[in-house]
């Protein structure tokens, strides 16, 4: 048996840069990157040094660029910011003070723009109900919040006082609080009386009291006035947002930070079901997100930029609030679901707002397929400069549509792959630059020494799959896990000696474009054969029935693990029999017999976070013919569940 991920997937189509994009672009040709790659992957030092020089305003200079005791490093030793200044105060003095920062439009319909001078008096303002709350230099906040401006005001009124904050995503259950309060020790949390949801208000307060039951260490709980719905306050703990902005001042100083001062906890799931706090720091994680929002996204003075994320994830920490407001971005934030109250509400808030740069998630994507084109056909898309991807591989038939009807085949699509831990996009096309391929992130981008190599840590030949590492430090990041440092030794740097492992298959193809197969715990063995999930989930909705695939293993006497598929059909696509073989069958052609489904399964949805990652861990326990034992708090629809257990049709 092979040790090694086999990749058959084979895409041909190839889309060269517009030459009226690459004339303005940053990056207006491949060679051009090919040298700025080159050098930062030569002299790292030098390269971050020039881009930290012109992308950050700095109190003090850094010394040494790069500290570097692996696992471990440090980044701009010795220097001095504060990143608030850098996403706001710069902006008072540069012609950006009236530009809009924030155009937000909430769920129910209220809409709001705040300017940068606007985001500054508030940041203020809440940082001095922070210190006035007791909040210092080093203490941990949690944030547990809507998405609406508030959100980012409190992360940015923590980075102004030196507070280090640790975002709950709003979806999260009331022990998932618990858990993340108790493990970096926090002491005040930020929250709201609740938020919108498919016209529902979820009740965030209430799973703030329930997590905070019997807690003695969280001392104050700020509460930003929302939803309107009935709320306890906790005498001598809870006090009103409004309340308290209506004392404070104006203006707060920005604390000067060491640049390897610690930013903010994220917490993301671990195999081992404890969530792990994945810890940022403060000049790397700025440089990376900054550096990445300017050269991926082509931002320009003008335009109005829009990711779809949710604040509560990396996403929203690095592409909504950190990377465009430190550039003088115009960033808009919507509250609520992309189907609400119709399934064209994305595409009608891009025509209202004049949207230029859109990043969306591959599973939002597949699911405005199923919808249907009537329903951005309804809107002028024509202000759409730039699409993007993140979060999972597009599969190439989604691309396509997203180019097609979404970008009326003139938007250059830059599909990325990064991380929590990462920090900011690792793989990346430039959009002035580099030729497209669809469901492939292309290239790394500059000073990312990304390579996918065998067990022993050898690079592998073309086409061949093996395991993503990055081979040298970066500035963006992770720094270790909160409290745990054996932990992160462990989960990002035993598996390849000398290498952070990311935890996913990849292949490189014959140009040295990186196509993502799959998380390597997802990796199927079938038959002596690894596959990888994403390469047979591409090749089902390339089928013009299908929306949407998941694909995972089920236990197999014979073969090891036989393939299950989950599939979701575009709409008015009858489940059948015939048409279940028929998917069988299309799979054996396009990737080969050994990867045909056992098992196709027809599903109205699947199992998706508030997030839309599909819960696959979810899949594999229904395919097995398991009880769901995990946790399904995360689940943006509890009744998806019962109807895939017991689908059998």
């Amino acid at each position: 048996m092979t040790n090694n991920i086999e990749s058959y997937l084979v895409e041909n189509r190839f889309f060269e840069p517009s030459p009226s994009f690459s004339k303005k672009a940053y990056v207006s040709s491949l060679s051009q990157y090919e040298e700025l790659y080159r050098r930062s992957i030569e002299d790292p030092e030098t390269f971050w040094a020039e881009l930290a020089s012109e992308l950050l305003v700095w109190h003090k200079k850094w010394h040494t660029v790069l500290e570097w005791e692996e696992p471990f490093a440090k980044w701009f030793v010795g220097g001095k910011l504060n990143v608030s200044e850098n996403c706001l105060d710069r902006h008072l003095h540069d012609g950006r003070r009236n530009k809009a920062a924030l155009i937000w439009e909430g769920e129910p319909g209220e809409k709001r723009t705040i300017t940068y001078q606007q985001l500054h008096r508030e940041v203020c303002k809440l940082a001095n109900v922070l210190k006035r709350n007791g909040a210092k230099r080093g203490d941990r906040i949690i944030i547990y919040m809507p998405m609406c401006p508030e959100a980012a005001i409190a992360m940015l009124a923590c980075t102004r006082i030196g507070a280090i904050h640790s975002v709950v995503f709003g979806g999260f259950s009331s022990e998932a609080i618990k858990d993340r309060i108790h493990d970096c020790n926090a002491t005040i949390v930020i929250t709201a009386d609740g938020g919108y949801r498919r016209g529902a208000i979820v009740p965030l307060k209430q799973s703030v009291d329930n997590a905070l039951k019997n807690n003695r260490q969280v001392h104050r709980v700020i509460v930003f006035r929302r939803a309107n719905n009935q709320i306890q306050l906790e005498p001598g703990r809870d006090v009103w947002w409004h309340e308290e902005m209506e004392k404070a001042a104006a203006f707060c100083p920005p604390e000067s930070m060491d640049a390897e001062d610690p930013l903010y906890i994220l917490y993301t799931s671990g195999s081992t079901g404890k969530p792990k706090g994945v810890l940022h720091t403060t000049a790397g994680y700025l440089l990376g997100a900054a550096a990445t929002t300017k050269y991926v996204f082509d931002l320009r003075d003008e335009d109005v930029y829009w990711c779809t994320a949710d604040i509560g994830w990396v996403t929203g920490h690095s592409y909504i609030v950190y990377g465009p407001l430190c550039l003088g971005a115009t960033v808009v934030m919507y509250e609520g679901a992309p189907n609400w109250p119709k399934p064209d509400r994305f595409w009608k808030l891009i025509e209202e707002h004049g949207v230029t740069i859109f990043y969306t998630a591959p599973t939002a994507i597949r699911a405005f397929m199923r919808w249907g084109d009537k329903w951005p056909n309804q809107h002028n898309l024509s202000s759409l400069r730039l699409l993007g991807s993140v979060g999972e591989p597009i599969n190439p038939e989604a691309w396509m549509w997203y180019h097609t009807v979404i970008g009326n085949s003139r938007c250059p699509i830059v599909d990325t792959w990064w991380q929590t831990e990462t920090g900011a996009i690792m793989l990346t096309p430039l959009p002035g630059a580099t030729p497209l391929k669809p469901g492939t992130a292309t290239l790394p981008f500059f000073g990312v020494d990304a390579a996918v190599v065998d067990e022993q840590g050898e690079t592998v030949p073309p086409n061949a799959g093996g395991k993503l590492v990055i081979r040298k430090p970066w500035p963006s990041m992770v720094r270790n896990i909160w409290g745990d440092p054996d932990r992160f030794k462990k989960q990002y740097w035993s598996e390849i000696k000398g290498n952070y492992f990311t935890g996913d298959g990849a292949r490189r193809d014959e140009d040295g474009y990186f196509w993502i197969v799959g998380r390597i715990d997802d990796v199927l063995n079938v038959a002596g054969h690894r596959l990888g999930t994403s390469e047979i989930e591409s090749a089902l909705v390339s089928h013009p029935a299908v929306a949407e695939a998941a694909v995972v293993g089920r236990p197999d006497p014979m073969k090891g693990q036989a393939v299950v598929a989950f599939v979701t059909l575009k709409e008015g696509e009858p489940h059948t029999k015939e048409l279940r073989e028929a998917l069988r069958q299309h799979v054996g052609e396009v990737i080969g017999p050994i990867a045909k489904p056992d098992d196709v399964r027809f599903a109205e949805a699947l199992p998706k976070t508030r997030s839309g990652k599909i819960m696959r861990r979810l899949l594999k326990e229904i395919a097995a013919g398991g009880q769901v034992t995990g946790d399904t708090t995360t689940l943006e629809d509890l009744n998806v569940l019962a109807q895939l257990s017991g689908n059998e049709t």
